[in-house]
């Protein structure tokens, strides 16, 4: 999944307006943020076969720290913890802890059965990623929505506000389709590396933040 981490970013300004769009962006992709360090670092493996699935041509040999259930979990409660003692905001930390661990059950419902519950425990997977038009229903679908919710719950200060989110909203499904039709990645170190620019994301968000405000009444 990589459009759907997004839309549940965006979808949960409605329920946590107090964060930032980049807080909630890194907290439903913090598993992928961390998962090309703990690549480049030797301490999570993956390789790529074209043709695994229709849609990525990854092999996820062992990402036990950014990917199981019981280390999002984890990483969860020291987001919500960390976001707590800065912001004193108890709706908003729940509801990041909620997002950390809401990229566990969309990469389930996605991949192959290679999602762990815990290090070394069962792996669960669901395979949307064997369909390609099934897949695109879902991404596409959820973003739609994901990118609906937050425009209705916040509305642009300036032209600067109204021009970083949708240039944000286009951009990405744009990277996404281009991922998905384009070739495989030439060696895992390229694709860590390529997985690193994730992050601009996160401060595009604190970005736009700065330019938008509630909508009200």
């Amino acid at each position: 999944m990589f459009l759907g981490h997004f839309a549940v970013a965006m979808a949960a300004k409605r329920v946590a307006p107090r964060p930032s769009l980049g807080t909630l962006v890194l907290a439903a992709q913090l598993a992928d943020g961390l998962w090309p360090v703990f690549l480049l670092l030797g301490w999570e493996r993956v390789a790529i076969e074209p043709g695994i699935t229709a849609v990525v041509p990854l092999l996820f040999i062992s990402y036990p720290y950014t990917h199981s259930l019981a280390a999002l979990v984890l990483w969860g409660v020291l987001f919500g913890a960390a976001y707590y003692a800065v912001r004193r905001d108890a709706k908003g930390a729940a509801w990041l802890a909620v997002l950390v661990v809401s990229h566990w059950v969309l990469d389930v419902a996605s991949h192959r059965p290679d999602v762990p519950l815990w290090p070394g425990g069962p792996k669960l997977g669901l395979g949307l990623w064997y369909s390609l038009p099934a897949t695109l229903a879902v991404e596409l679908g959820l973003y739609a929505a994901g990118v609906a919710l937050f425009v209705s719950v916040s509305r642009a200060r300036d032209r600067t506000g109204a021009a970083l989110f949708w240039a944000f909203a286009v951009v990405l499904p744009v990277i996404y389709l281009a991922s998905v039709f384009g070739p495989p990645p030439p060696s895992v170190q390229v694709l860590a590396m390529s997985g690193l620019l994730g992050w601009l994301f996160v401060a595009w968000g604190y970005w736009i933040d700065g330019h938008r405000e509630p909508r009200t009444g």
